[in-house]
């Protein structure tokens, strides 16, 4: 069974904040590589909801997309919440990442 996706404003923003660097920094090849890992992760998410690892904050998951961003989630019934995600050499993190 496939879970529907809801994406959260505070994931689209920083998503967009980290295409913005990579792409300024890197090149967009490398932007576009980093939103298909994404992607996939989502999609991956979709099939398998519990494949990342719950935190301390009730009901929220996280998983790498890469070894350098994790992304958050909650699971709401059939439905995939993205939260956010951060960059896991952040050494300032808030609630979820931010």
């Amino acid at each position: 069974m496939a879970y529907e996706v809801k994406i959260n404003k505070r994931f689209t923003t920083k998503l967009l904040n980290v295409l913005g660097y990579l792409e300024k920094e890197w090149g967009s090849n490398v932007a576009k590589e980093f939103l298909k890992k994404v992607r996939t992760r989502i999609y991956t998410l979709q099939s398998n909801p519990y494949i990342g690892s719950p935190t301390s904050i009730n009901k929220v998951r996280s998983t790498l997309v890469t070894r350098h961003n994790r992304l958050y989630y909650r699971i709401d019934g059939n439905t995939i919440v993205v939260l956010n995600m951060y960059d896991t050499r952040s050494k300032k993190r808030g609630r979820f990442g931010s």
